[in-house]
């Protein structure tokens, strides 16, 4: 007995023992399950990047149209050439050739359904706002991404640590199927595999006009497809310049025209990343079109500014422009949710008296009354949207709002909460008789959502109950160059020098110090 219990005390001092209690059991050790670290879900079905734009003849990925094929019964795609003939090819080497092609759409079932999930912010009006909010997210280091399902948005990963104040929602979803393209030829139907890739020997017929490509066929974040066309540089500008500011414009007004859509197209080729491409071809963009419709006078206006950029510390800037300011630039934070830059700055955009008679700041209800009952001296001012009236009624403000107007009790009002420097609204508030909280529209979500104001440089004046006439100046953002006073200056005898540095102050003319890299 003695020796039995020298034994279990022994086993105890080496093993580590508690007091039992009369009926316990030993038990073997207990091994805890290893730790499993959730899978992060993709925010969105992958593409590949678009290549870097960088070298001395960059060459931009440009949609020619965008959201092709969303469901199998979507409208096909056709494709016709110009003159000559269209080759195709696919990413397996399935071939063709033809005059042109019809492209349809089919669903095909995964081998496994995709789970998706993101946080999202927005929609947005534009992409500079998204790509502030953006910015703010990648400060937490959040791979944040902006996206353009229907209207701008900024797409985070599940759970991500969300900006301050930042109003974020939550998706998650699963694709049980993918779209895929189809070649419909005389013998039938050919499955495609993307990307499709397509040449025209002379040119490819779209919209009216002869692109000259390469092309391609490529999927989107989406599930949806794309039409791209690649093309240098300076040919896209020929496509850009005569739809922007007229063919017709005097040559120092073409050549700051040509350095800005040159500009702003590098700094901006990371717009459309997440979809694979560069660039669109409308007016989230630049609007891009047939380029035979560049005339001498454009291509006598690529060539004399050929690699000529405004930069700041050796990078292209947002070169941002409109039709006319209504005779005062806007500063960028006017316009969108954006850090100040030297460049974009609020100024009286007219001659010395009309400086005089409107100083800055516009902000008193006075100084743009003034303003706006004015117009000699201002640059521009034979644009036919320099100045313009429009009615709002309780009804437009219901229908642009939407579910949003819908707490709302009539009668409605309408207030400028806050105006900017250049005298732009920076707030407006749309409020009912009842408790429901206000509608308050910001910045660039003001023309977003109230689509028949040219600009946000406006005056409001009660006609009665629920209905007001708005005065205003301009047509855009009012930020940068007004391609209307740009026109006015070179008529007078203004220089593209001199131009460019009346709009961007403080910034570079001319070709980089080194060759252009992909932002």
């Amino acid at each position: 007995m003695i020796r039995l219990l020298t034994l279990t005390l022994l086993l105890c001092m080496g093993l580590g023992c508690r007091a039992r209690e009369r009926g316990d059991v030993l038990q073997p050790p207990v091994t805890e399950p290893p730790v499993v670290e959730p899978v992060q879900r993709a925010t969105h079905r992958s593409v590949a990047d678009p290549p870097p734009v960088e070298g001395l003849e960059p060459v931009l990925w440009v949609a020619l149209e965008d959201h092709l094929g969303a469901t199998a019964t979507a409208a096909p795609l056709n494709l016709r050439a110009f003159a000559g003939s269209l080759s195709l090819r696919d990413a397996t080497g399935e071939h063709g050739s033809g005059s042109g092609f019809v492209i349809s759409w089919r669903s095909v079932a995964l081998d496994r359904p995709l789970t998706l999930a993101r946080r999202i912010a927005g929609p947005y009006a534009s992409f500079e706002s998204a790509d502030r909010v953006a910015s703010r997210w990648r400060d937490l280091g959040v791979a944040a991404e902006v996206a353009h399902p229907k209207e701008w948005e900024v797409w985070a990963p599940e759970g991500s640590p969300v900006p301050e104040g930042l109003a974020v929602r939550d998706w998650q979803g699963s694709l049980a199927n993918t779209i895929e393209p189809v070649l419909e030829t005389s013998e039938g139907e050919r499955p495609l595999q993307g990307p499709v890739l397509i040449e025209a020997s002379d040119g490819l017929l779209w919209a009216g006009g002869r692109f000259e490509g390469p092309f391609r066929l490529q999927r989107d974040a989406y599930g949806s497809w794309t039409l791209v066309e690649q093309v240098p540089v300076e040919r896209y500008l020929e496509g850009v310049v005569p739809h922007e500011i007229g063919a017709g414009s005097p040559m120092a007004a073409l050549q700051a025209q040509t350095v800005l859509a040159r500009t702003w197209a590098l700094a901006n080729s990371h717009r459309f990343s997440i979809d694979g491409y560069h660039l669109c071809s409308d007016t989230q963009c630049q609007v891009y079109s047939d380029p035979r419709h560049a005339g001498a006078a454009v291509r006598e206006a690529i060539a004399a500014t050929q690699g000529k950029l405004l930069s700041l510390n050796n990078q292209p800037i947002s070169a941002v422009y409109h039709a006319t300011n209504g005779g005062v630039m806007a500063a960028g934070p006017e316009a969108w949710a954006m850090q100040p830059t030297i460049y974009l700055r609020p100024r009286a955009d007219g001659d010395e008296g009309w400086s005089n008679r409107h100083p800055l700041p516009l902000q008193q209800r006075q100084a743009v009354q003034a303003l706006l009952a004015d117009r000699s001296g201002a640059y521009g001012e034979q644009h036919p949207r320099f100045r313009w009236t429009r009615i709002l009624s309780s009804a437009d403000l219901r229908q642009a709002l939407g579910a949003a107007a819908g707490p709302l009790v009539s009668p409605l009002r309408l207030q400028v909460l806050e105006r900017g420097v250049s005298g732009r609204v920076l707030a407006l508030q749309i409020s009912g008789s009842g408790a429901a909280a206000p509608v308050i529209l910001k910045l660039d979500a003001i023309r977003r959502t109230l689509r028949t104001l040219p600009s946000t440089l406006f005056m409001l004046e009660p006609q009665g109950v629920e209905r007001w006439l708005v005065r205003g100046g301009g047509f855009g953002h009012g930020a940068g160059l007004s391609q209307a006073g740009a026109i006015d200056l070179a008529w007078r005898g203004w220089p593209v020098e001199r131009i460019l540095s009346h709009y961007y102050p403080g910034t570079v003319y001319g070709p980089l110090s080194t060759p252009m890299q992909s932002p």
